[in-house]
């Protein structure tokens, strides 16, 4: 049975086809205002990559910010079930503890050894700390996000940035700028501020091994470096961390069909 799972984020949408909870490909585009046609041609892509008709797929799933926003979907999951679902499944049943660095959020999820949502928080009133925050300080340095990681790791005398929130942020890497800082160092300052930040969310939340960090900026090993540092605790990051979020919808949605499918074959 293969089910897709559309992730319509805030920075980028994301589409998975799965096949009996195996992934058979992924591809996500930056958000725009035509997000229903930037939805159809991932769909169209997917299936001509995978050669794929319409009748081969059994159902949509649609999950993040903009999931009433596509209406091909046949289900929409709310995007807490489907990052527990997608980290569980992709992690073979290891992981307790998500931390997910969205578009314009970032979530603390504990999770059951069930694979269930038991407890999580939310940082939604401040994009400090998000993937937008990055595209922000990329813009400012004049660095590709995708670069960050590998020029932390090359700085010298890291800076501390204080500000706690986005706008206040981007003024004060200005302001490093114009006293001298190295880009290098200023980016090993921006990590540890995230990390910081998540540390603090965390706060009475006791976070279970093992804990996993997905979500675009996931794929920075400087940020992960300086989240473990800031934590003291051991973080393992998916393959493709990205689409945990939309696989988890999509899993949702073929192990309701294939209930359904058994229900139907016991009536027979």
């Amino acid at each position: 049975m293969i089910t897709v799972g559309i992730d319509l984020g805030t920075a980028a949408i994301k589409v998975v086809f799965i096949d009996q909870g195996s992934l058979l490909w992924a591809k996500a585009l930056p958000t725009l205002p035509q997000h229903i046609k930037v939805c159809e041609q991932l769909l169209k892509e997917g299936m001509e990559t995978v050669s794929l008709k319409k009748k081969d797929i059994a159902g949509v799933a649609a999950t993040g910010y903009g999931k009433r926003l596509f209406p091909g979907s046949m289900k929409i999951v709310d995007e807490i079930s489907a990052n527990a679902v997608g980290a569980y499944v992709l992690s073979k049943a290891r992981a307790r503890t998500i931390i997910n660095i969205g578009g314009q959020d970032v979530k603390v999820i504990k999770i059951s050894c069930e694979g269930k949502v038991d407890d999580f928080k939310m940082n939604d009133k401040c994009a400090a700390g998000t993937g937008r925050f990055f595209e922000m300080a990329g813009r400012i340095l004049d660095t590709p996000v995708c670069e960050f990681g590998d020029l932390s790791f090359q700085s010298l005398s890291q800076v501390c940035l204080n500000s706690t929130c986005a706008v206040f942020a981007e003024s004060e890497i200005v302001s490093l700028l114009s006293m001298g800082k190295s880009r290098n160092d200023i980016i090993a300052g921006l990590h540890k501020s995230v990390a910081r930040r998540i540390s603090e969310l965390t706060g009475s939340l006791y976070l279970e091994e093992a804990i996993y960090l997905d979500g675009g900026p996931a794929v920075n090993k400087g940020l992960t470096l300086a989240i473990k540092e800031e934590l003291i605790r051991d973080i393992d990051v998916l393959e493709q961390p990205q689409f945990t979020v939309a696989f988890g919808a999509a899993i949702i949605l073929s192990e309701e069909m294939s209930v359904k499918e058994s229900i139907k074959a016991e009536r027979r």
